[in-house]
């Protein structure tokens, strides 16, 4: 039956590709995007036949710019992927709503690769029908093809939706373990078997951890798995009850995620590794969940993150949620089965500060609201079949070539970074802990240009020879080594926080600036825009990801001054990802805390001491009314030490003990962390 559908839908396309029954207006866009729909069938066969997989580099090279030449950047401008070039030649709202449709269908590349014949069918139908409104009239009413758009998303959560959730939880959905294994780091043909655009960072990414002796390989596996076993032992969690991992990768590991598949084995747990979402239903607005290989345009992408805009309403939430607890139930013991994802990041790409476009599908107030309404209770719905307090994660991060030349050296200090001793900093550690636990805030002070001035206000123990306010973080979940944390007390925590220049979550901010009273966002802006109002939006949408206000959820220490001089070094500070970042000066959290959903689960430090300052005023809503205590996201913001004026711990007589000033440790005992400061920039 889904082969008869698609085939009658592919051959009603080629029909397309020669009519002229649309208006004149109309025409280059639907040629345009039948011809790709041409190019996919014909993929396709290709894949299906099993051609695919013995051409040769060449040709492989030659498909991968075929399948993503329209949204690179020297294409894009004349694309009907891009909503400014949709618009200008089709109107505002019929080009919204067709470069929406040209960006939906572009996830049929995948799904070819997939075999996925029934996405296909649905993309192909989806696009007659719409083709069908403008035969019938040269201008049909936009609120009937919003209305074909919306009946798209709503009837096909239970096929898009309910296999995504399935993919994350169920090892048997296994087409990229199954690549992954056959991946051979001597024909790197591999990479295009996966239907993502492979570019030079993937290749050469690919060729130099082909060029690295086993025993290293094996080495930044260890590090990695062991992190996420060391993050079960260390919150008191039970992993014997898990049997599958979720493994987070970007393309080009495959060498090193070979041997984290075999560790992880070897620990009883089953590998499922999911692509990250290409489909309006099942992409994450501000990042990407899963595999990925690389990213053709990031503007492209940024474009069309609102894309849920033109259908998103509250019938279409509770239909999704409907369709998540179903499949939740129906595969409930696999899904207690889940322990966390496992994570390998990438960083070294040109800082992006995105345009601001007009044209792009932009949320209402009201779809703002219905937005966080979904993202809170598809939250509790997971955590109700994936308990938060049974589940743990690991994060680590490698460079990629776009870092610069000198890559291989930046990659190997990386490496050396990741693997640094946990024991010898967390007893460097512990003398800040020891001083911050007699301390009822924090006082953090910029220096130079930046405008921090902030104070934070500390849990008061109970009693300070069992208990202990900050955690001595080591590496176990968030690699590398290096930050004592905890979660502030939101009243009386006041001030600005400042930062000259950071980069988020793959975008670049500048003059970012947060005000807090009692511990909540009171008002923020950036520097990125000309207009205010634009980077007011621009912080609100991508820090705090929609709300008009968040809680600071942690405050931080960074210890590591290696990877501080390590950036300085190879002046590569504007590109660390906020995983190393955070561990190079003060960072402070906005949104849930750093336990959130797991505040109960007892914690210790490795001296013994129970960490107790684990809730809120917001977090600990959750007695009364869930709802009302989670946000979904946890943006760190860090200071760099060169921006760093003095960090005094405040005690109860007022007395300030300086942790730093001017961006040196000078607390007795943690002198040692200046050490690398003082070698000189490369």
């Amino acid at each position: 039956m889904v082969t008869e559908r698609y085939e009658l839908a592919a051959a009603r396309i080629e029909e397309i590709l020669t009519e002229e029954t649309v208006g004149r207006d109309w025409l280059l866009y639907f040629r345009r995007t039948a011809a790709f729909l041409r190019m996919i069938h014909e993929l396709k066969e290709e894949v299906e036949s099993g051609r695919y997989r013995v051409l040769s580099m060449e040709e492989l090279e030659e498909w991968n710019r075929r399948l993503y030449l329209d949204v690179m950047p020297e294409q894009y401008e004349n694309s009907f992927a891009n909503p400014a070039y949709a618009v200008r030649l089709l109107g505002k709202e019929y080009g919204q709503i067709l470069s929406f449709l040209y960006t939906e269908i572009r996830g049929s590349i995948v799904y070819a690769f997939e075999r996925k014949t029934e996405y296909l069918a649905i993309l192909y139908e989806l696009f007659i029908e719409i083709y069908n409104c403008f035969e019938a009239d040269e201008f049909p009413d936009v609120r009937e093809i919003r209305n074909i758009i919306y009946w798209y998303a709503s009837d096909y959560c239970d096929v898009f939706v309910a296999d995504r959730i399935r993919e994350q939880i169920d090892p048997e959905c296994s087409f990229a373990v199954d690549l992954i294994r056959e991946s051979s780091s001597g024909d790197l043909r591999y990479l295009y078997q996966f239907g993502e655009y492979v570019g030079e960072n993937e290749l050469q990414t690919a060729r130099y951890l082909a060029s690295l002796d086993e025993s290293l390989i094996r080495k930044m596996a260890g590090v990695f798995t062991e992190g996420y076993r060391a993050g079960f032992v260390n919150t008191g969690k039970d992993l014997s009850k898990k049997s599958v991992v979720n493994i987070r990768y970007v393309l080009g590991f495959e060498r090193v995620i070979k041997a984290v598949i075999e560790n992880f084995e070897n620990m009883g747990l089953a590998p499922v590794i999911y692509r990250a979402g290409v489909s309006v239903l099942t992409r994450a607005p501000q990042a990407k969940i899963g595999y990925y290989g690389g990213t053709p345009n990031r503007q492209y992408e940024y474009d069309h993150r609102n894309d849920r805009g033109l259908f998103l309403n509250k019938k279409f939430i509770e239909r999704k949620l409907e369709v998540i607890r179903c499949v939740y139930e129906e595969n409930r013991e696999l899904a207690l089965q889940f322990a966390g994802p496992a994570v390998m990041e990438v960083f070294g790409e040109a800082p992006f500060s995105p345009v601001q476009k007009e044209e792009a599908v932009r949320l209402s107030e009201k779809q703002e609201e219905i937005a966080l309404l979904l993202d809170s209770k598809s939250g509790r719905l997971t955590n109700e079949y994936i308990p938060g307090e049974e589940r743990s994660f690991t994060i680590a991060a490698y460079p990629i070539p776009e870092i610069g030349p000198d890559y291989p050296e930046i990659f190997k200090e990386v490496v050396r970074i990741n693997m640094l001793d946990s024991e010898r900093y967390g007893k460097v550690q512990q003398r800040l802990i020891d001083v911050l636990d007699r301390g009822e805030a924090v006082r953090i002070l910029g220096r130079g240009n930046n405008r921090t001035d902030l104070t934070v206000r500390l849990c008061r123990l109970q009693d300070a020879s069992r208990e202990t306010i900050f955690e001595n973080c080591t590496a176990d979940v968030n690699i590398p080594v290096g930050e004592v944390f905890t979660t502030p007390v939101l009243e009386g925590t006041n001030g600005t926080l400042h930062v000259g220049k950071v980069y988020l979550d793959g975008l670049q901010y500048l003059d970012l600036e947060l005000r807090f009273e009692d511990g909540m966002v009171a008002d923020y802006r950036c520097g990125n825009f000309q207009d205010e109002a634009e980077g007011k939006r621009y912080v609100k949408e991508n820090v705090l990801h929609g709300h008009e206000s968040l809680p600071m959820g942690e405050f931080a220490i960074g210890t590591n001054t290696t990877a501080y001089a390590a950036a300085r070094k190879y002046g590569i500070e504007d590109k660390m990802p906020i995983l190393i970042a955070e561990k190079t000066g003060p960072h402070f959290a906005v949104g849930d805390t750093c336990y959130s959903w797991a505040e109960e689960i007892r914690v210790y430090n490795p001296n013994g001491k129970e960490i107790v300052a684990k809730d809120n005023s917001v977090s600990i809503r959750r007695r009364d009314d869930v709802s009302k205590a989670y946000f979904h996201c946890h943006t760190d913001i860090t200071i760099p030490y060169e921006e760093l004026g003095r960090i005094a711990a405040v005690m109860k007589s007022g007395e300030e003990i300086p942790l730093i000033e001017d961006g040196v440790f000078v607390l007795p005992g943690t002198e040692i962390l200046n050490e690398p400061l003082k070698k000189p920039d490369k």
